[in-house]
């Protein structure tokens, strides 16, 4: 069971050894066999990343589709909504490094969530994301996040198997890989059901070429 006010409070959960062990090998395989070099995707791609195109493999659409994982995600958005979008991205010996920032909600706040599914274990010396934890919902008078303050910013560390989820307006960024070790992710979009024109409109130039017509209840998902 997930800790929903936690989950609000903090604006992300970390979900440990959530992927089967059994599926790791698999998933990794179906990463490295989809990679494509920027020119072969709509729009470039930043050149310190490893990006993969996967979207169409079951193994990894079951993924996206974890019960603990939708519950997190139904959490967090608060209304129905469905699988927009997943993705392999892995960073680059000496790459990876992203200033803190906000991905940012569309029509209300929290009406987007991301999770980074890791396929690799993950830490400070292959790129491990940061956070700032409670960050996604600044509380009134507040002065605006400094971007280039390090202070409240936590890095993670796992297993691979691990799920991070997080509001799309949680502060947070990627870190550089020091020793150059595998850290393979799955990048996964959730939206609100009204996001779906939007997403349609855009879909082409993210590469996205699953159906995305399922939609997903909280109330379900938490009874389930």
């Amino acid at each position: 069971m997930i800790e929903r006010q936690q989950v609000h409070s903090d604006g992300y959960a970390l979900l440990r050894q959530a992927i089967p062990a059994e599926s790791l090998d698999e998933l990794r395989a179906v990463f490295d066999a989809g990679v494509k070099p920027s020119s072969q995707w709509p729009v470039p791609r930043g050149m310190d990343w490893r990006h993969s195109m996967l979207d169409l493999d079951p193994g990894v659409q079951a993924v996206c589709r974890l019960p603990a994982l939708l519950a997190v995600v139904g959490a967090l958005i608060g209304e129905r909504f469905f699988l927009a979008q997943v993705e392999g991205r892995e960073p680059l010996a000496g790459g990876g490094h992203q200033r803190l920032h906000r991905d940012l909600s569309a029509q209300r706040p929290g009406d987007m969530a991301i999770a980074l599914a890791f396929l690799d274990d993950y830490g400070p010396d292959n790129g491990a994301t940061r956070i700032v934890p409670g960050s996604h919902r600044p509380v009134p008078d507040e002065p605006p996040f400094d971007f280039n303050d390090e202070s409240r910013s936590v890095q993670l560390a796992g297993a691979a198997g691990d799920i991070l989820v997080l509001d799309v307006d949680l502060v947070h960024g990627g870190s550089l890989n020091l020793l150059g070790a595998r850290r393979r992710t799955l990048l996964i979009s959730y939206f609100a059901e009204p996001l779906y024109d939007y997403h349609q409109e855009t879909a082409h130039l993210r590469g996205v070429r699953m159906d995305a017509s399922e939609r997903f209840t909280p109330n379900e998902l938490a009874a389930s």
